[in-house]
């Protein structure tokens, strides 16, 4: 069985997706990292010096979509990308099989970049740039209606953006997919942490290839974590009680 949960980059999952671990106890923990952006991941928060250093040589839109990111992480008070490291140190403490089972980000990006238009590059430099200024409450609002209409939000994103959609999700996707097929001839429980906008496609091909699995979507983790928090504040309260 393959358990897929979907994860959002900018959210503090961290207790829910702990809480999963704990009750399934997987044989196997996959994230959707490579392991260059792993060791980016660990840099960041190890040596925030050198991180610097390296991102000089990223793509300049890369830079732009990363730092919406960043500050969209830090209004919900984590650093981005804090979801897949908590999978990451679950796996490592727990001595279970760890598989980055992503593209590399970064050789995946620049050639992605050299397959647009000008046209889509333009477009995807102002969404990019315009993403920097964008609220919380917005992206709150963009989540619902992409939970509620997820398959037409794909096909904007084909529209609009069609080098993106071939490379960043439906490559990555077939990519993945691959990558647990092969796992799954030899594991029986495998949990992959990836991003939500990757469960459909992902199911889709699993799908193809007669594996069972079972989804846990970015709004059920987010849920969890609501009802951890409110049960760790009423403890609190009740403890402290005179």
């Amino acid at each position: 069985m393959i358990t897929l949960i979907g994860t959002g980059h900018v959210f503090d999952l961290s207790s829910a997706l702990t809480e999963i671990f704990d009750e399934k106890l997987p044989d196997a923990i996959c994230v959707e990292l490579d392991r260059q952006r792993y060791s980016a991941l660990m840099m960041k928060n190890t040596d925030p010096e050198g991180y610097r250093n390296v991102s000089k040589n990223v793509p300049f839109i890369y830079k732009i979509l990363a730092r919406f990111q960043a500050n969209m992480a830090k209004e919900y008070g984590v650093n981005a990308g804090d979801e897949m490291l908590t999978a990451v140190k679950y796996a490592q403490s727990h001595q279970i099989p760890l598989d980055f089972i992503d593209m590399n980000a970064q050789k995946l990006f620049s050639n992605m970049l050299r397959s647009m238009s000008l046209s889509e590059k333009l477009k995807l430099l102002l969404s990019g740039a315009g993403g920097l200024f964008i609220s919380k409450r917005k992206v709150e609002s963009e989540l619902k209606k992409i939970e509620n209409e997820f398959d037409s939000y794909v096909e904007q994103i084909a529209e609009k953006f069609p080098t993106i959609k071939r490379t960043l999700i439906d490559e990555r996707n077939s990519y993945m997919t691959k990558k647990l097929v092969k796992l799954s001839e030899e594991k029986q429980k495998i949990i992959a942490c990836v991003g939500d906008g990757h469960i459909s496609g992902i199911s889709k091909l699993l799908d193809q290839e007669n594996i069972e699995y079972e989804t846990i979507r970015l709004s059920e983790l987010r849920s969890m974590g609501v009802k951890s928090d409110t049960a760790t504040a009423s403890f609190s309260m009740e403890y402290n009680e005179p």
